[in-house]
């Protein structure tokens, strides 16, 4: 009987040790890194002086690469949830026999890297590609016109990359849906849109949140979009981080860009769970 009382604690432990060690270690760790002195260098050393104006002079300093990211994120987020949800719809209730198939191909960029999903881009919006030339042809683009090195191309290769994230969390909501709530819908003479807007869509709301969070919170940390696909116009707040760590050394600017995106995050996602009424998620 006493045994089966702290079942469920052991049956916790793998998982309280692995927060432990990759989420909550880690993150002490980059919270010191924040309010190191940022007088000190790679050389000397750096000392841990509790400087919490690091935090205003990295939000001071590098605003604009972080409302960039989160703009490109919000933006291309929007962009996967209208995508994905089309295709999760009609993979969830039109595709029939070839649901498996469509499944598949919705997965199937997982099979390559990010690296190199995201350097076929490259290639495909080039200023001598097919695309180019296409919008040129029809006047959408003027002679001199380009694609890469403009926010265009960075927001192209966040949607790709991260459109599974969307479409597999909207596929298993939708996936769960009673048919017979949709037939009942169109029995009481709703039409399709109505019942769409009633039926269908409250009850993909799991997937709409959880979609929309996976989406737009790699995205707003991505740096290699930006770094193949854009110009140092279209840095965005990764590649600051990335610059300030491992070529300017300056932690503690890093560290607390790190912290204070970390925080925007997770307060906008707060703010956002509760507004859609999916608390259950938290």
């Amino acid at each position: 009987m006493r045994r089966g009382r702290f079942t469920g604690y052991w049956l916790m432990l793998p998982a309280v040790v692995w927060l432990g060690l990759f989420f909550v270690i880690p993150f002490l760790s980059l919270l010191a890194t924040s309010l190191y002195d940022p007088e000190g260098s790679v050389l000397t050393g750096y000392d841990v002086t509790y400087r919490f104006a690091n935090f205003t002079d990295a939000l001071g300093e590098f605003w604009q690469p972080l409302w960039r990211s989160l703009w490109y994120a919000g933006v291309a987020t929007v962009i996967c949830l209208v995508l994905g949800y089309v295709l999760a719809y009609a993979i969830a209730f039109k595709a029939g026999r070839w649901r498996t198939l469509l499944l598949v191909l919705v997965i199937a960029p997982f099979f390559t890297s990010f690296l190199v999903r995201t350097l076929s881009w490259k290639l495909i919006l080039a200023d001598d590609g097919f695309v180019v030339d296409a919008l040129q042809t029809v006047h959408l683009m003027g002679e001199d016109g380009r694609l890469l090195a403009t926010p265009v191309a960075v927001i192209a290769g966040l949607v790709y990359n991260f459109l599974p994230f969307m479409v597999l969390p909207l596929y298993a909501s939708l996936e769960k849906i009673d048919g017979r709530l949709i037939e009942a819908a169109g029995d009481l003479y709703a039409s399709p849109t109505r019942g769409f807007l009633k039926v269908t869509l409250p009850l993909s709301m799991p997937g709409v949140v959880a979609g929309t969070l996976l989406t737009f919170i790699p995205a707003a940390g991505d740096y290699i979009n930006a770094r193949l696909l854009g110009s140092p116009n279209q840095r965005m707040v990764g590649n600051v981080i990335q610059d300030l760590f491992t070529s300017t050394g300056d932690y503690a600017a890093a560290g607390a860009l790190s912290v204070i995106l970390m925080a925007i995050i997770v307060v906008m996602v707060m703010v956002y769970i509760r507004k859609a009424g999916t608390e259950d998620l938290l």
